[in-house]
């Protein structure tokens, strides 16, 4: 790798499918900004997240370490404040650092102040979300500035989003919207003057394509509901599967959102169309963004990475949201790297890499050791080719009742090791819900639609993959504490 240090761009979605792109093969897909980045770089086909919600899977990312060595178990848990982030590595090493939208570290719900951290950003423009109602809400204060009609009939409404419904925050024009925010305020940070010796990080945020599944009317129209892609599966396939799945079918959340069987078809054809344009509005804003870097002449010493913190269910299996459930639309997310000069071009990689090991590839391209209790790999030799790159070939997935609690509360983790797909739903000690889960042959059955977890036939598969969960649980206990003597 070059001693040079670049530039590095995080661009970063809110609940994005990875096949959701014309890059993964999406057909109906509009994203010839992505597609590019894709063209022109690498891209990871098998990327899984450490967490299908927000908060967890984000501090994976943040720390280097598995949900159960960092702690922030679940949403609204904080993040311990002891744990080193990597944007302090790159602030402490001349990086001029920014953060522009979401960053759900912490405990965000009825308009709290999410805990700021020492996390080395100069700028950090945060909005949990576009209707979150603190006063630090900075897509709240440009939307104020910029169009303050706007602003005032949203704010007259209130903030707050009950019951998963959309209010006027959410339903801004195209110039007004928050990920047009996103765009402006990431031109605004890259073309800023910098010193020769100070190259900059920016995690531009993006909050779509979370629900609700909103957009402006000039992106809806871009698609004819009734022409995209159905669902995976349908609701019959959860006969054989953990109980929690029916119930998040009749609904979602735990009960605080509605579930995918009170929604019609004609609603739910209209919830995928808001889902592909709002993908298709986030495209248009990454294409400004890079337009704006190969203005500034930096686009050759920029590693670029275009990613999201986890999946969406968008109806495959009939349900909708996150939660509990480890279907490939909720954990497996695009992963798409480009470097010019340094990764090659048009590259795909078929090995199973985790989303977590973004933290150690930034460190590494920037020329920086690892943080502290670090857990994951630079996925930067994989990337480039090089003979001798690490393969892990698993992957870890954790939820541990989050967001919403159930009762009984449900805890789920997830293996993914080779073709296969083990996912264990617990049981005593660890709550009082009976213990059962899935298995899955993603080569034979993309789609998850038989669950081998009960066949006779692959009761050694499953027993080994389980065997192989405990080794991966000592694995990857947090032992970055030195031994300072052998007794």
């Amino acid at each position: 790798m070059p001693a040079d240090r670049p530039n590095i761009l995080l661009l970063c979605t809110d609940q994005q499918r990875f096949d959701s792109l014309g890059c993964y093969g999406n057909e109906s897909a509009i994203t010839p900004a992505i597609d590019g980045l894709a063209h022109d770089g690498v891209l990871f086909e098998r990327c899984y997240v450490q967490s299908p919600v927000c908060a967890p899977s984000r501090a994976s990312l943040v720390t280097g370490r598995y949900v159960h060595a960092h702690g922030l178990w679940a949403n609204g848990v904080s993040l311990p404040q002891h744990l080193p982030l990597f944007t302090k590595s790159l602030a402490d090493a001349g990086y001029d650092c920014g953060l522009v939208g979401k960053w759900h570290l912490g405990p965000c719900q009825n308009g709290r102040d999410e805990p700021r951290l020492d996390d080395g950003f100069r700028v950090f423009e945060w909005a949990h979300d576009p209707t979150h109602g603190s006063q630090r809400n900075a897509y709240h204060r440009w939307l104020e500035a910029t169009h303050p009609d706007l602003y005032a009939r949203a704010a007259s409404r209130g903030s707050g989003r009950p019951a998963h419904e959309p209010v006027l925050f959410d339903t801004m024009p195209t110039e007004a919207h928050y990920s047009h925010w996103v765009g402006e305020r990431s031109i605004d940070f890259v073309q800023q003057e910098r010193g020769e010796d100070a190259p900059f990080f920016l995690w531009a945020n993006f909050f779509d394509p979370h629900h609700p599944f909103v957009a402006p009317q000039e992106y809806l129209d871009r698609f004819h509901a009734e022409e995209l892609p159905a669902p995976l599966g349908s609701a019959a396939d959860l006969a054989n599967r953990p109980e929690v799945l029916t119930e998040a079918h009749l609904r979602s959340y735990a009960g605080a959102a509605r579930g995918f069987a009170t929604y019609s078809a004609e609603e739910i054809r209209a919830i995928l169309a808001a889902n592909y344009a709002m993908v298709s509005l986030i495209d248009d804003e990454v294409g400004r963004i890079l337009s704006a870097l190969d203005q500034t002449g930096h686009d050759r010493d920029t590693l670029v990475i275009f990613t999201s913190d986890h999946g969406e269910m968008q109806g495959d299996h009939g349900i909708l949201l996150k939660g509990p459930m480890m279907y490939e639309g909720a954990v497996h997310v695009p992963l798409v790297m480009r470097w010019p000069g340094v990764l090659p071009e048009g590259r795909q990689v078929r090995e199973v890499v985790e989303w977590f090991d973004l933290n150690a590839t930034i460190l590494n391209a920037a020329g920086l050791p690892p943080v502290r209790g670090n857990q994951g790999m630079s996925l930067l030799p994989l990337a480039a080719g090089m003979d001798d790159a690490p393969k892990r070939g698993w992957a870890l997935c954790e939820y541990r009742d989050s967001g919403h609690p159930y009762e009984p509360p449900v805890h789920t983790t997830m293996l993914c090791s080779g073709s296969y797909k083990l996912v264990v739903f617990h049981g005593e000690p660890a709550t009082a819900r009976p213990r059962s889960g899935e298995l899955y042959d993603l080569d034979n059955d993309p789609a998850e639609l038989v669950n081998l977890w009960d066949s006779p036939e692959h009761a050694a598969v499953r027993s080994q993959l389980q065997e192989q969960l405990l080794d991966v649980f000592v694995a990857t206990e947090d032992r970055s504490q030195p031994r300072e003597a052998d007794w």
